[in-house]
């Protein structure tokens, strides 16, 4: 998609009401706060834990994960917006396999869109901006909300019924409120997204970290869209993930706010509250609240991290495709010989394809027609006819793979 640059202003020039852009401190932990000290030890073990987790993939193993985590990630993100869409669906969604029912393949696009947009910030689309900018805050916006069906461009105004149509990059054009809380008014937004961009420049690596906590709160806060905030604000939090910790996109914070969701939920709402006292921090809103859902925040992300660990972790990944892959052939779905390729790819992590035959001990011919038929069946990935094979992480697999990823789905392949 040839995205144009959003067009975050309107025909008249919404409502600005003067609230001062202090109305958003602290954006992040000051550096006396009574609990950075541990929070900071967080901070520094998640970036241990996630360096150690991609260093231990095989070489070639992080491009085929990374596709499946971005599967992965729009699944769970869509899911705490009350939006089911089960990877499969997505996996068929990426190959414009769409279901016959509108509604489902309206969210079979969403979920399309959603995965475009990650890979596209997996893939440096965001180049020099920084993912806390205004200009790559429109960009995500644009580029998720452009590539979604029509009807699943409106919003309905609670009071009124009014449906309202989402321009995908502008900037909302009216007041909104969000449970509680009732969002800055609509003029006011670029001069809150101007001090947001300004306070999460130049941070120090821990600090990056921390900010990944208080900026995905604080867009949420300003609500600068009339909908698709959460999946602007979860997207922004992977991109700054990605930057601070080059993560190699190899796993997602959005499977754990998933499974957590009630007390995600609890954090950002606590975190929209007034100061408690002069024990609170020196802003408006409640550091000890920011403190409370960084720390969720880091600790989800870790568990996150352990989780891709062990699941990847080769002995017990070894013996669950082989023993999908012993059935496999038992049953004629694959050909003889294929457990020697996945064994081969599991150490090794990619083979040329030259070395197929000599592995197998067989002629190329032979070599040939088992990797197609494994590539055909989704389980081998290549860039292109001539390059070396990888093993590939289809969702529909995920279940023997990759045991608790995703939820289960009867009658999987």
């Amino acid at each position: 998609m040839n995205a144009k640059k959003p067009d975050i202003k309107a025909d008249i020039e919404p409502a600005d009401r003067g609230e001062a852009t202090d109305a958003m401190m602290p954006l992040i932990l000051s550096q006396d706060a009574p609990r950075r000290g541990e929070l900071a030890d967080l901070a520094l073990e998640l970036a241990t834990e996630s360096a150690a987790f991609r260093a231990s993939l095989p070489p070639g193993f992080a491009a085929e994960l990374a596709r499946l985590v971005r599967t992965m990630n729009c699944y769970y993100s869509n899911l705490i917006e009350g939006h089911n869409t089960h990877p499969v669906d997505i996996d068929r969604a990426m190959n414009n396999d769409y279901s016959a029912d509108a509604t489902k393949r309206n969210l079979q696009l969403e979920a399309k869109a959603h995965v475009e947009v990650q890979k596209w910030i997996d893939e440096g689309g965001l180049g020099q901006s920084a993912p806390t900018s205004a200009a790559a805050i429109g960009a995500l916006h644009l580029r998720f909300c452009a590539s979604l069906p029509e009807e699943l461009l409106f919003v309905e105004e609670p009071n009124t019924k009014e449906r309202i149509r989402v321009v995908p990059g502008e900037l909302r054009q009216r007041d909104v409120q969000v449970g509680r809380h009732v969002a800055i008014s609509p003029g006011a937004i670029p001069r809150f997204l101007a001090r947001f961009e300004e306070g999460y420049k130049r941070l120090g690596r821990v600090d990056a970290l921390l900010a990944a906590a208080s900026a995905h709160h604080r867009i949420l806060w300003i609500h600068p869209f009339l909908d698709g905030n959460g999946r602007v604000a979860r997207l922004m939090t992977h991109a700054m993930l990605l930057k601070a910790l080059d993560t190699g996109a190899v796993w997602s914070v959005a499977r754990g706010l998933a499974r957590r969701v009630a007390e995600y939920k609890q954090h950002l709402a606590a975190c929209d509250l007034p100061r408690r006292n002069d024990l609170d921090g020196r802003g408006s809103l409640s550091e000890e609240a920011l403190a409370e859902f960084t720390q969720f925040f880091l600790e989800v992300c870790i568990d996150q991290v352990r989780f891709m660990k062990e699941l990847i972790e080769p002995e017990r990944l070894r013996a669950r495709i082989g023993l999908w892959a012993e059935e496999e052939i038992r049953v004629g779905r694959i050909p003889q010989k294929s457990t020697a390729i996945f064994e081969a790819l599991l150490y090794r992590g990619e083979i040329p394809r030259g070395d197929v035959a000599g592995l197998l001990g067989v002629v190329d011919r032979q070599a040939r027609r088992i990797t197609s038929a494994l590539i055909e069946r989704g389980v081998l990935a290549s860039a292109n006819a001539r390059a070396p094979l990888r093993l590939a992480f289809p969702s529909a697999l995920a279940g023997r793979w990759m045991p608790g990823l995703f939820p289960e789905q009867a009658g999987g392949a």
